[in-house]
């Protein structure tokens, strides 16, 4: 296994809200671990909301004995969800904080997945398929038939987020559990990537990059070339 990843602000943010975390040795029970998280709130808040979220879940698996992936991802997640919530209702500028969050595990030969938010996970060969499933209005209404998905990207409250952590209700993530085949390629992204780039066009930079790193600085590129207009955090990984 090999992985890359970067986190870049864009060029219309002035800080950072982006996370990332990358293990391809093991944490706690599990054999490795990658995650990107996407804080919202206030200037300051968001920024240490996907941080501290990573930080909780990262040291309650290096402290946890649960061995199954999908257990201990949950576990990891709702806590941290609920520690993220107290730390708000602890400051006032903090209030109403929260974070996307998607995370990975790859177990022998299958891939352990968990979301909360609109932060993606894809699988990238001869094609690309988003694995993860948005939590947001927009995939609402795709899903209920209320809009085109091609109308989706440009919907004028794409931003709007349905399920996060932090928030007062708990936050369950949704989990997808997959075999990968030889040749595959794990992409984690924030929707700094996902709004500004098209899924063929990742592909496409995916596979024509000579590696990993060269495939994500070219992702941040060309989502910055487009626009911008996010924080843009990339993560693949290489079986």
């Amino acid at each position: 296994m090999i992985s890359t990843g970067k986190t870049d602000k864009g060029r219309k943010r002035s800080n950072n809200q982006d996370s990332i975390f990358l293990s391809e040795t093991p944490i706690g029970p599990l054999p490795n671990l990658f995650l990107v998280a996407d804080g919202m709130g206030g200037h300051a808040a968001g920024d240490f909301a996907s941080r501290y979220a990573i930080s909780v879940i990262t040291d309650f698996i290096r402290k946890s004995t649960i061995k199954s992936p999908v257990s201990l991802l949950k576990r990891a997640l709702v806590y941290a969800s609920n520690e993220l919530f107290k730390e708000a209702e602890k400051d006032r500028d903090k209030m109403g904080m929260g974070t996307t969050m998607v995370a990975a595990v790859f177990q022998e030969k299958t891939l352990y997945v968990a979301n909360i938010g609109d932060s993606r996970l894809y699988i990238i060969n001869d094609d690309i398929r988003q694995i993860t499933m948005d939590h947001s209005l927009v995939e609402e209404l795709i899903r209920n038939g209320q809009l085109e998905r091609n109308k989706g990207r440009n919907h004028p409250e794409k931003n709007i987020i349905t399920r996060a952590m932090g928030s007062r209700d708990e936050a369950m993530p949704d989990f997808f559990e997959l075999q990968l085949n030889e040749g595959d390629k794990v992409l984690l992204c924030s929707d700094g990537l996902s709004n500004m780039v098209e899924d063929d066009e990742i592909r496409d930079i995916v596979v024509d990059s000579p590696d990993l790193e060269d495939a994500v600085s070219s992702l941040i590129s060309r989502a910055n070339y487009y626009g911008g207009n996010d924080n843009i955090s990339v993560i693949i990984i290489s079986i």
